[in-house]
């Protein structure tokens, strides 16, 4: 479905006009500005995808908890041609599952040199750090969040990471952090109902493939 076949949800309440004007009532026209130029959302994984808790069985299996709603909202960007990568510093199953699941165009697992590792991504994505949304929460963020155009963290972060950021989320990392910001992004660009347009397609809806199976979680 092209963009010019795909039509807004009659649900829909927003026209394109009025998801921007929300946007700058939210957050003021400078970062609106910034997060409309955004192609590549890169986002760190415990404390950003997940709450930063990290828990271990019997048998030393790492379990981590994702936002359903947080998911959607990638698929969302991923509808409205936005790439999505992962980069954090610890290697994870679980995390390689769900950059799987959700079709990031990257992942950099294990990463502690964060700066070589963006220049990675966006080499292999074919953006450019102007274009570029890194989302990350702790000192070790830092160098990747100084280099792209919309620096963005949560709550939790210390102090003088939420300086170097032009944003801060209400939500916390692990609920719905993530999904505020691709709502937002979405909606500055006016283009969140034509995304959920395209969900409505049938070459949007999962494949068995794509879903996770709570009987082996």
């Amino acid at each position: 479905m092209s963009d010019t076949e795909t039509t807004i949800p009659a649900w829909y309440p927003l026209t394109p006009d009025q998801e921007r004007a929300a946007a700058v009532a939210a957050v003021g026209p400078d970062l609106v500005a910034r997060l409309a130029g955004v192609r590549l959302i890169v986002l760190d994984a415990d404390g950003i995808l997940t709450n930063g808790d990290l828990l271990y069985g019997p048998q030393g299996e790492a379990y981590k908890a994702f936002n359903a709603q947080d998911g959607l909202g990638l698929v969302l960007a991923r509808a409205a041609g936005i790439q999505r990568a992962v980069l954090t510093g610890r290697h994870s199953a679980v995390v390689a599952r769900r950059v799987t699941e959700l079709h990031f165009e990257a992942a950099k697992l294990g990463r502690f040199d964060k700066a070589d590792a963006l220049a990675e991504i966006l080499r292999e994505t074919g953006c450019r750090a102007e274009n570029t949304l890194y989302m990350g929460d702790d000192l070790i963020d830092m160098a990747a969040l100084t280099m792209v155009a919309v620096p963005v963290t949560v709550p939790a972060a210390p102090d003088v990471v939420k300086d170097v950021c032009v944003h801060v989320t209400s939500a916390g990392g692990g609920h719905g952090a993530v999904r505020e910001i691709t709502d937002l992004l979405l909606r500055s660009r006016g283009g969140l109902g034509t995304a959920l347009g395209r969900l409505q397609s049938p070459d949007w809806r999962p494949k068995a493939e794509d879903l996770s199976s709570d009987e082996t979680e």
